[in-house]
């Protein structure tokens, strides 16, 4: 891998610190019906805060039109104080303990005796919550993803794969490994995929010189003519033709029209876009997945955990790390107000372990 204990674990800290700040940049516009890429950039032009070099700003006294999740005050600018609850966090945290408990050995029916013993039915949505409520009926995967699951290829399980990349550094093949045997829990086709694409993604970012080569490694762990490997690879291509940021999303929103704003593979053209059009610098990157609307709380969370691996911890500007408080809030059982930092420690062990490579990679 060719990364000291040092560097390793700065960068696994980047990715910890990236996912949670990017999740909480796009939180109170997470609602990609009402939150389009227009909206969006309307909110930010009436709060006189574009280009997005911080957290969201509070609306206006008497602003009308724009309707910020519930959580918006504890995700706004001045009002961040810690890490607020957050699915996209969770299903880290949970993946943390899964490896934890289990090694890399897990088996996917580990992985739902995981979410029941540690997560709360109502903390889980879309092919999450089908899975659970399947697996307290008594089924077992993969029956569990297919059963009465409209949900099956949107973006749940890829917003669950990031640990398996921060503990498979330089390792994209183990990474999309562990990934898959988990989404398919809850998850087929290009739900799958999405996990295991992200995964290596991030495995990817440890080694690769720059975003683009990560992207390119990461879509060699999936298959080459499925509907997200051709998004992904449509989008570097509309980037490498020169075309500008909004002229590439509008490109692809118009190729993806009609999968809805929580599907995989329009969501995966929103990231691959910020991260190119980002180059590298970990603000730009999140401020430009987010500012791409759709599923805009996973997408900055995922943003944020390639750029922060690639940049590390220490390269964070720290306008998005010290309103975190290093403290994140979680439904997990446990590990509610655990520490950013403590996460991290814990992930770089499993990523220092040595061993045989993981069943099925």
């Amino acid at each position: 891998m060719g990364l000291t204990h040092g560097e390793l674990a700065d960068r696994v800290l980047g990715g910890w610190t990236g996912r949670i700040a990017g999740n909480m940049l796009g939180k109170p516009v997470e609602q990609g019906e009402h939150w389009t890429r227009e909206r969006i950039d309307a909110y930010l032009r009436l709060t006189d805060a574009l280009p997005l070099t911080d957290y969201l700003p509070p609306p206006p006294p008497g602003a009308s039109g724009f309707v910020l999740r519930p959580e918006w005050e504890r995700c706004v600018r001045g009002g961040v104080d810690g890490s607020c609850r957050d699915d996209d966090v969770d299903w880290s945290i949970l993946g943390l303990h899964l490896l934890e408990t289990y090694g890399f050995g897990f088996s996917t029916e580990q992985v739902g005796q995981e979410w029941l013993l540690r997560l709360p039915y109502l903390q889980t949505f879309t092919a999450e919550r089908v899975a659970y409520r399947n697996l307290a009926n008594g089924l077992r995967p993969p029956l569990t993803a297919t059963y009465d699951n409209p949900y099956q290829e949107w973006i749940g399980a890829l917003i669950r794969a990031d640990v398996y990349g921060w503990t498979s550094p330089g390792d994209p093949r183990r990474a999309a490994s562990l990934a898959r045997r988990d989404a398919v829990l809850s998850h087929t086709g290009n739900g799958v995929y999405g996990a295991m694409w992200a995964a290596s993604l991030i495995a990817a970012a440890f080694t690769a010189p720059d975003v683009r080569s990560a992207l390119e490694t990461s879509l060699e762990r999936i298959p080459a003519s499925c509907r997200l490997a051709r998004t992904v690879r449509e989008t570097i291509a509309l980037h490498e033709a020169g075309l500008d940021r909004d002229a590439t999303l509008t490109t692809q929103a118009e190729r993806t029209a009609g999968l809805g704003w929580i599907h995989t593979v329009p969501n995966a053209a929103v990231l691959t876009a910020g991260l190119l059009y980002g180059e590298g610098d970990f603000t730009r990157a999140i401020a430009l997945t987010v500012r791409g609307g759709l599923d805009t709380d996973s997408n900055g969370a995922t943003a944020g955990s390639v750029a922060g691996v690639m940049c590390g911890a220490a390269a964070i500007p720290p306008r998005w790390k010290e309103p975190l408080r290093d403290r994140v809030d979680s439904a997990v059982f446990g590990f509610d107000g655990v520490r950013i930092g403590e996460l991290a420690e814990r992930t770089v062990r499993l990523a220092e372990e040595t061993g045989p490579p993981p069943a099925g990679s």
